[in-house]
Order: structure tokens, then sequence, then C-alpha cells
């Protein structure tokens, strides 16, 4: 097993609750995809609490790993990529454009996906908040079911768009994507865009949301959503104080009395 030094196996392993195999094979693959998805929340309250994000794996790994944080895409998938080389995978970041609500995409480096080689390619991505929780097979062109969901990889012209079809039956784009590989230097400048634009969706909003083995729990602003298969609860949470509570009952976070700007 090839090891990094920045990256703490054993540790991160524990913060994701895996304790299954080890070798760079796509059950691996699937296990540790799954397991992220599960213990390691897509949140975004850093840009609220007016703190930069560093796109490098140390800081990466003392923010999900050390404080047990979790983080947007180009955070969660930089160190989860990490982890896998660690474990001797090949990886390679992805440029992604995400849909917007006009039906277009965003520009190169909106998102940060990755692509797997293993004796099949697979798309891997921790980043995307409520997506898929295993990898998908890159070359396939048929959908792929999980969790009550179906997904697709389309060619469009010398990309790739990544759609779902949701439990409505209905087919809609997540983001197109391209197979060139990147380093973090590439991402720089999106990721400052998104930490600091007015027209960027991270500085509008809060959120906080992990699946679970039968749903999902978010936290948007302060609307708790609670998703158990088909049902759903929502309430408001009416202070700050109920909001550091919700945080650290289901996502395990405690800003440690710090108040958002």
């Amino acid at each position: 097993m090839q090891n990094r030094s920045i990256v703490e196996i054993k540790a991160y392993l524990e913060r994701i609750d895996y304790d299954g195999p080890l070798e760079p094979t796509a059950e691996t693959l699937r296990g540790l995809h799954r397991a992220h998805m599960l213990a390691v929340p897509f949140e975004n309250l850093d840009i609220h609490l007016d703190r930069r994000i560093t796109l490098e794996d140390g800081s990466l790994f003392s923010k999900i790993v050390g404080s047990r944080r979790g983080g947007f895409c180009y955070e969660m998938n930089g160190l989860f990529a990490a982890l896998l080389k660690a474990l001797g995978f090949r990886v390679e970041m992805l440029s992604a454009g995400v849909t917007r609500e006009d039906g277009g995409f965003g520009p190169p480096f909106d998102h940060m996906a990755l692509l797997v080689h293993l004796d099949k390619r697979w798309l891997a991505d921790v980043g995307f908040g409520d997506s898929f929780r295993e990898p998908l097979l890159l070359d396939e062109r048929n959908e792929q079911r999980q969790d009550g969901f179906a997904y697709r990889i389309d060619d469009d012209g010398e990309s790739l768009t990544l759609r779902r079809r949701g439990r409505d039956g209905l087919w809609e784009d997540q983001y197109r994507f391209t197979l060139r590989p990147h380093e973090y230097a590439d991402y720089l400048e999106m990721c400052h865009y998104h930490q600091t634009s007015a027209e960027s969706p991270f500085t509008r909003r809060r959120v906080c949301t992990r699946a679970t083995d039968d749903g999902r729990i978010t936290l948007s602003d302060k609307r708790l959503i609670i998703t158990r298969g088909s049902h759903q609860e929502e309430r408001l949470l009416e202070s700050d104080d109920d909001y550091a509570a919700a945080l650290r009952e289901h996502f395990g976070i405690d800003l440690g009395g710090l108040r958002f700007s």
C-alpha cells in the first residue's frame, strides 16, 4: 500500500466509519464512496464564517478529518482523491459546469469531479450534495440505478453530461464535464468566486446536508429537513442556539460559539 504522510489513512477511514477492504478495486471504491457520502456532510459554513478555504491536502485533512467538518466540491473531492491515491488508486480531477436554472451550464471549474482508473473507468463524486452514493461507470451509456434514482452519462460533443432521473420519471441534467485531468491550481479562481461573489449559490445561503441509510438530513439556512424514504419532515429553527444544536446532533459539527456573518 502506498502511504502519504499528509493523509493519515487510519484517521480518514475512522472519520468515514469504513472498515472494509483497502485494495484498489471497484469493490473498495464503491465502499469508500458510500461511506464518505453517509459520514461527511456537504456544507459551506466556512464561507458564512468568513473563513478562507485553502485547496491543499494538509489543510483539507485538518478540517474534514481533524475537525470532523465537511466541505464543498473542491474540498470533498480533493481530499477524497488524496485518500484514493494513498491507497494506490489512479485518480484524476475533472472540471465540470453545473446546470443553471436557465438550463445552461456553469463555466469550467464550476465543480470538481473525479475520474478513477481501474479495469474500467469510474466517475466518482463525493462533493455534489444529493447525488449518487456509489461511483458510476464512466463508459456506460445505459442508465445506472441507485437508491431509487437512475443516472445516465451521455456524450455531448467534446463533453459528457451527467443526468439523473428522479422518482417523478423526468431526466434532469446535473453537470457537464470533460476528461482532461487538472490540479488544485486550476480551480483557484472559481473556488474564490464561490466564496466571495454575490452571484454564487454558496454565498446566498448556508447549507449542510448528508445522506442517511434511508434518506437525507439537510439544514438549509434555518430550515431542518429530514427525509426518510418518501416521507419528509421540515421545521424552522427559531434561534442560533437551535441551529447550533442541530449541527451537533445531525452532523457532529461544533462551531464553538462562532457566529455567522
